[in-house]
């Protein structure tokens, strides 16, 4: 199976002492080598920021 299961945390909320959102999403593993990034909505700041892979 070339598809890998991943989190996305958002990177913002940590700065500003809120609770970072989560998100699940999956990947291909030989087209995206790197850490994938996204925006995606993140609730207690009410915007959308970016979220990276974490491990």
């Amino acid at each position: 199976m070339p598809r890998e299961h991943i989190i996305l945390e958002c990177t913002e909320a940590r700065k500003e002492g809120k609770r970072p959102s989560r998100y699940n999403s999956s990947r291909d593993k030989k087209k995206q080598q790197g850490r994938l990034e996204k925006k995606k909505y993140n609730p207690a700041l009410q915007r959308y920021t970016l979220h990276r892979e974490i491990k």
